[in-house]
């Protein structure tokens, strides 16, 4: 059998198709695609698995084994998979931070990770601030008054915004007129009737 390893013979064919195996281990393990038989029970949690690899790594969420290292700053990980994502933050974009748990923030924009979830409605984010802020649309929260009007709002910018209106300011200036506007959207609306675009309404 180990022989056919070397000569890449492959003798063991599916009976559900043409994929053939070079050992008749192998043929077994993946009639169970077919047959949808686990036979891997994990015995802390009895969940099952298809694969004995399977098992092997969910096994590791009751170990805590992390055998999986990084070489540019030693944090590990529990699959391979999981590595190869880290690794890439290591290479990408080379911004620099002041602190680290800035960093680890940024880095999460390479890997996608969005630990915080909303307990209403499960949505996550990278940020623990950004998921403050979602938190509000549930509770209905507006920490940010108005000094002039009393009026309330949940986020700082929708605040910042809405002062333009007492104060006229109009930070954004169109570089073809110079038309200013309070609001960037009006600004990118305004900018079409030079480039000729219709405005949608």
């Amino acid at each position: 059998m180990h022989k056919n390893i070397h000569k890449d013979e492959r003798p063991f064919q599916c009976s559900e198709h043409e994929t053939t195996f070079n050992t008749k281990a192998h043929l077994v393990e993946h009639h169970r695609i077919h047959t949808e038989e686990k036979a891997f029970p994990c015995p802390e949690c009895g969940k099952c698995f298809s694969y004995k690899s399977q098992i092997d790594t969910h096994l590791r969420t009751h170990t805590g084994e992390k055998p999986y290292s990084c070489p540019e700053c030693g944090k590990c990980f529990t699959v391979k998979s999981q590595l190869d994502i880290h690794l890439r933050t290591h290479t990408e974009c080379k911004k620099c931070f002041n602190q680290k748990s800035y960093l680890d923030v940024h880095l999460r924009i390479h890997t996608g990770e969005k630990p915080y979830s909303c307990p209403e409605c499960k949505k996550c984010f990278s940020d623990k601030t950004h998921l403050v802020k979602h938190q509000r649309i549930h509770t209905g929260e507006k920490p940010y008054l108005c000094p002039e009007c009393k009026k309330c709002f949940s986020q700082k910018s929708s605040l910042t915004r809405h002062q333009r209106i007492h104060t006229g300011e109009k930070p954004y200036s169109c570089p073809e007129c110079e038309k200013c506007f309070n609001r960037k959207r009006n600004l990118v609306n305004h900018l079409r009737i030079h480039i000729g675009e219709s405005i949608s309404v």
